[in-house]
């Protein structure tokens, strides 16, 4: 259930987030690596991986985007919540299932309603706008992701620009107006690296702490402890990741593991 949501905040997010990634291609390839490594397979090489960077970030910011983050679906019948106090053929039975009086549904444990979004979402940690979405039980993959790639082109941007600046630039343009335009663009380009690097990096933290102590970040603010029982640290990551090789968890291709077990009890 992807659907995009028109919500303003969410689309300046996600236009400003393309201009700065274009940007920051244009001026690694244009400014950094073509006036100094044009020569070598050296240059070639940045390019490429650099690309390969950005690629594998607009993949997994697009996937985040337009995944369902795991929206909790309406009943088929309207729902008469008086069962609620009998406890008669409804799945407020099983164990933390609560009604959203927003959804006029039932919802499964862990599951918060958004109000941007307007539906209740399974395992929701926050809202982005970055991504224009929630992040949830589906998606929170994509997302970290998305930041893992960032952080990347972040680091890689700066090591070009120490690059650049240190090698012998044979083939730099004598002209004044060449030298200023270059030196703009790479203020503008360390700026943006530092900005986001350090953005994305503390928000990572956050993610993988909130894996790893198994408690979603609305989960904490609401200051409810996980009362479940311990798992593994490498259990709790590929209830996120999937349960594929390692190896394969940072590449957004690989579609994001479902609770089957949840979906097949919502069944009213």
């Amino acid at each position: 259930m992807a659907v995009f949501r028109f919500d303003p905040c969410g689309i300046i997010c996600i236009i400003l987030t393309y201009l700065a990634v274009f940007y920051a291609d244009y001026a690694v390839v244009e400014w950094m690596v073509i006036p100094t490594m044009s020569q070598s397979l050296w240059g070639a090489f940045n390019v490429v991986c650099f690309n390969t960077i950005v690629f594998l970030l607009i993949m997994a910011h697009l996937r985040a985007v337009f995944s369902d983050p795991g929206i909790v679906p309406f009943p088929d019948n309207n729902l008469d919540f008086s069962d609620m106090h009998s406890g008669a053929g409804s799945p407020v039975n099983k164990e933390d299932w609560t009604v959203c009086s927003r959804c006029e549904t039932y919802r499964p444990p862990r599951a918060h309603h958004c109000r941007i979004c307007g539906r209740c979402v399974r395992r929701m940690d926050h809202h982005c706008p970055w991504i224009n979405n929630c992040v949830g039980e589906l998606n929170q993959k994509y997302f970290i992701q998305f930041l893992v790639f960032v952080g990347l082109a972040s680091l890689y941007s700066v090591a070009m620009v120490v690059i650049s600046w240190t090698v012998d630039c044979t083939d730099c343009k004598k002209e004044m107006v060449f030298r200023e335009h270059r030196v703009i663009h790479t203020v503008i380009l360390l700026i943006e690296s530092i900005l986001f690097g350090v953005f994305v990096g503390a928000i990572m933290c956050d993610q993988f702490q909130a894996i790893l102590s198994d408690e979603t970040a609305i989960e904490h603010l609401q200051k409810k402890g996980p009362h479940r029982p311990r798992k593994p640290k490498m259990a709790l990551l590929s209830e996120v990741f999937g349960r594929g090789s390692p190896l394969l968890w940072i590449f957004p291709c690989q579609s994001p593991p479902r609770n089957i077990e949840n979906l097949a009890s919502y069944e009213v």
